[in-house]
């Protein structure tokens, strides 16, 4: 185990850098929520069709798993401030890239290199190096417990810029057009990789010697690579019951009015973020690894009986039920990950454990949608159900005697 990057000890440092962080995501995850749900809209006011917007969209992704791997890499090697402010800059840069072109090759090539997000999800190269700067921070006895208030703060955070992406609307009102409204949106985004940079500015650099000089994942290859396996299978399985999947089951299947849906997504997010401090104090009691099976194992027997359900009223109960468990595992598995490798091997691990999720939940959605529209609608939402219960089991037999430092004796 190498020197931590960041005193681990109670006290002020810790509190710094724990709220630093918070804030910094915050901020990110903010633009990111909006900037998810403005890209198609901006991409089709400059006049690109269906076609180019889904290049866009395909590029981005592929440019963050591509930038998260090489973040991952650099991350042994660097100073995480160092590396994180330059994130930040180029967040930056690709708000105003964005505001400032209208020419589609530029528009790729910009999606591909910067930061932003079509799905606003947790790959992004800021995550690996936050994840090791938290770890590095706090005791093992609060390490879970940061990482809830983390992911809480992400998800409001998200929520909340999901719902600013009408604000173009206002300024139209205001006099504005339409695409200036727009680029404005992207403006604002890189003012907040700004803000977040000045944020990451004021926290302690790693000491020279606690980078690696060889590979970026050593003694901890193996348990990384496992776990990497298995989260794969969970994201695969994911892949078969996305938002948007879900939401056209209950249309079709319910007749549910959009404002119906409006509240139900809603409520279920709300549940989904505040179960991460329940996880807290849930895997302070049974541990980290049993606190991601024994609350995964029910959600998805939720979701297999919503799947089957025979009126609206029980399915969304069923579905409600399994958004206060099925993300408990969040704060959890981001915690267990940094507590069974070595501090060196942190931000590899955390980069190298969620790009092959990201890319594993890109291949289910499509044979979800084979199976809806060949008449088998209840079926992606069983399958989901199915593969993440064998990946909860899987998992408890895979790691069940590898112990985070705090549950050891």
């Amino acid at each position: 185990m190498g020197t931590q990057a960041l005193p681990a000890a109670p006290g002020d440092t810790e509190r710094t850098v724990t709220t630093r962080l918070y804030v910094a995501r915050s901020l990110r995850d903010f633009g990111d929520g909006f900037v998810a749900v403005l890209l198609p809209v901006y991409l089709s006011a400059l006049g690109l069709g269906a076609l180019e917007t889904g290049i866009v969209a395909t590029v981005a992704l592929l440019g963050s798993a591509v930038m998260t791997f090489g973040i991952g890499w650099l991350g042994g090697r660097s100073d995480h401030r160092t590396l994180l402010i330059a994130a930040s800059l180029l967040m930056a840069a690709t708000g105003l890239a964005f505001a400032g072109s209208n020419a589609f090759p530029v528009l790729a090539m910009v999606a591909f290199a910067g930061t932003a997000n079509p799905s606003s999800g947790s790959v992004s190269i800021f995550v690996p190096l936050e994840h090791a700067v938290l770890a590095h921070a706090v005791a093992d006895q609060r390490r879970t417990a940061s990482f809830a208030t983390y992911s809480l703060v992400g998800a409001l955070a998200g929520a909340a810029g999901g719902f600013a992406a009408a604000s173009p609307d206002l300024l139209v009102r205001l006099g504005l057009s339409t695409l200036a409204s727009l680029k404005a949106m992207f403006v604002l985004y890189a003012a907040l990789g700004l803000c977040a940079g000045a944020i990451y500015r004021g926290l302690a650099p790693v000491p020279e010697g606690d980078h690696r000089r060889g590979a970026p994942l050593g003694p901890s290859r193996g348990i990384v690579v496992r776990l990497a396996a298995l989260f794969s299978i969970d994201s695969f399985a994911g892949g078969f019951a996305v938002q948007s999947l879900l939401a056209l089951w209950l249309f079709e299947r319910f007749d549910l009015s959009l404002a119906q849906a409006g509240t139900f997504f809603l409520v279920s997010g709300v549940l989904s973020a505040f179960s991460y401090p329940v996880a807290t104090w849930l895997a302070a009691r049974i541990g980290l690894v049993n606190t991601m099976v024994y609350t995964h194992i029910p959600a998805n027997l939720f979701l297999i009986g919503a799947a089957l359900a025979p009126d609206l009223r029980l399915a969304l109960a069923l579905l409600l039920l399994r958004s206060a468990l099925s993300q408990m595992d969040v704060p959890t598995r981001s915690s267990y990950v940094m507590a069974v490798v070595t501090p060196a091997e942190r931000a590899a691990a955390a980069s190298f454990t969620s790009v092959p999720r990201s890319l594993a939940a890109a291949a289910s959605p499509a044979l979800a949608g084979m199976l809806y529209a060949a008449g088998h609608a209840a079926w992606p939402f069983i399958a989901c159900g199915a593969l993440k219960i064998v990946y909860d089991l899987l998992l408890l037999w895979t790691f069940r005697h590898v112990r985070p430092p705090e549950e050891q004796g």
